[in-house]
């Protein structure tokens, strides 16, 4: 095994997903914490890499568990959030992905405590850096808010 000199920063993957509806309204899915930090506050689904994962398995695995979310979504690679003191735990870098999707039903599950879609106007705030995530998305979707 090898050991390292140098610490080395988690790994985590966030999930922006945009449901749409039938009259074509999009809405964004997220998650209300069920644990520190930000407990009951709301963000994307995601979580920690595992050492035997791609970061989009990671993701679409995250996205499940928290949601129940498990359609053949297309993930696009959104961005990577590296700043420093993004997460309170440690020195954390994420990798966030975007999907679109047809609106369904979801369901807080393993660390979430609820899931929900809101619509655009309604975005409570944010957990993490995910107002920053949420903004990217927007931007290479190119939707106005």
């Amino acid at each position: 095994m090898y050991t390292y000199k140098y610490p080395r920063p988690a790994v985590t993957t966030d999930c922006v997903i945009f449901g749409i509806t039938r009259d074509g309204e999009r809405r964004v899915l997220l998650v209300q914490r069920g644990n520190e930090p930000f407990r009951g506050m709301w963000a994307f689904p995601g979580g920690f890499l595992n050492m035997d994962e791609t970061l989009e398995q990671c993701a679409r695995r995250e996205l499940k568990e928290e949601t129940g979310l498990d359609t053949p979504i297309r993930f696009e690679e959104l961005k990577s959030f590296s700043t420093v003191d993004r997460d309170p735990r440690g020195r954390t870098i994420s990798v966030a992905f975007v999907a679109e999707v047809p609106l369904s039903e979801v369901k807080g599950g393993d660390d979430a405590a609820e899931a929900r879609w809101f619509p655009l106007d309604e975005i409570p705030q944010l957990a993490f850096d995910h107002g920053e995530m949420l903004q990217a998305a927007l931007a290479r979707l190119g939707i106005g808010r």
